[in-house]
């Protein structure tokens, strides 16, 4: 078995194999895309990938907060740290998120983060017993509310409540636990059961940003990857799925540059910009739609989310996901350009 068949194996074991999302036949969704789906815990993944890391001899520094990135006599990019360390590396990648990137500064210039209207709350259930029925990923929408869930396991579920608001202030977090509680008090299915199994400490509230996509992404040797590129908002699912695209892509424009880095970051963004672009507007396009108060707009949503065909859901999907990538073994359905997904980190 070669490593990414281990790897594989490992997120296999360390995630859930969910049947259905939102009411979707994951099993058709996993037989055009030819690759399995998994859900995963972001910590969880992480900790995989750090192994996998650590057995080919890769060496990871920890303690190393970036502060700045500065251009040296030779107009190459050199990182500086918290700690007083430099590094000036043939390539640099700015993985450093979305929200205060110093990666993003240096490449964009003043390229801020845009409230997109929604608070999120996040935690991770865990309970003695099963706290929902299946291995699946479920939303409950209300108007200007939504609570998705997504289990690992019937005993460990991942969970996001949000609500349309205005841009919260610098306040102290107040008891997370009970404002969440008391959002979402009497709707249906597990979400109160959800939240109740949460520790309070471990609650998260989050006012959701993106940002604008960007026509360059490196500057120097100086690339943007993952948040820090492109910031899709939580209702594209697609987050953490685009940052692991963005290191697959980044491998193979390497080893066919032909020894020319600007050659192959050129060639990575142009690969990379039209699916995180069109991925972030999908975003915030279902975004405004889920999080409207309007009684007769979400009267109309949900009347079209019960009429849609899950067959064509799941091929729409299949195809949207999958492009750029490389086909698993396919079946006797249509084809698409496509891998699989790990679904809602």
């Amino acid at each position: 078995m070669d490593s990414g068949g281990r790897l594989l194996e490992d997120v296999g074991a360390a995630g859930g194999r969910p049947m259905s999302v939102r009411g979707l036949d994951i099993t058709l969704l996993d037989q055009i895309m030819g690759y399995p789906t998994h859900t995963i815990l972001r910590r969880d993944l992480q900790a995989v990938l750090l192994d996998h890391v650590a057995r080919v001899g890769i060496p990871v520094e920890f303690g190393h907060r970036a502060v700045a990135i500065e251009l040296d006599e030779s107009g190459r990019g050199v990182a500086l740290f918290e700690n007083g360390e430099r590094i000036r590396p043939d390539l640099l990648i700015g993985a450093d998120g979305r929200m205060n990137s110093v990666a993003r500064s240096f490449v964009a210039g003043d390229n801020r983060p845009i409230y997109q209207g929604f608070v999120n709350w996040i935690g991770v259930a865990q309970g003695k017993d099963a706290l929902v029925n299946e291995i699946g990923i479920q939303d409950y929408w209300g108007p200007g509310h939504r609570f998705g869930c997504v289990a690992i396991r019937s005993d460990l579920v991942y969970w996001a409540a949000a609500q349309a608001r205005p841009l919260p202030g610098k306040e102290a977090a107040t008891n997370l636990h009970k404002e969440v509680m008391d959002l979402f008090a009497g709707w249906s299915g597990p979400v109160a059961r959800l939240i109740d199994a949460t520790p309070g400490h471990s609650i998260q509230r989050i006012a959701v940003h993106d940002l604008e996509p960007l026509k360059t992404r490196s500057r120097a040797n100086v690339l943007l990857v993952g948040d820090a590129a492109h910031a899709p908002l939580p209702t594209s699912g697609q987050g953490a799925c685009q940052a692991l695209e963005d290191a697959w892509h980044l491998a193979r424009c390497l080893e066919g540059n032909g020894g020319c880095l600007d050659e192959a970051l050129l060639r990575f963004a142009s690969v990379r910009r039209p699916k995180t672009a069109k991925l972030a507007e999908q975003g915030r396009v279902f975004a405004r739609g889920l999080f409207t108060t309007d009684p007769e707009a979400c009267r109309i949503r949900d009347e079209r989310a019960k009429a849609s065909d899950a067959v064509r859901d799941a091929h729409a999907m299949a195809e949207g996901w999958s492009q750029g990538l490389p086909m698993g073994a396919c079946t006797d359905q249509s084809p698409v350009d496509g891998a699989g997904s790990l679904y809602r980190l």
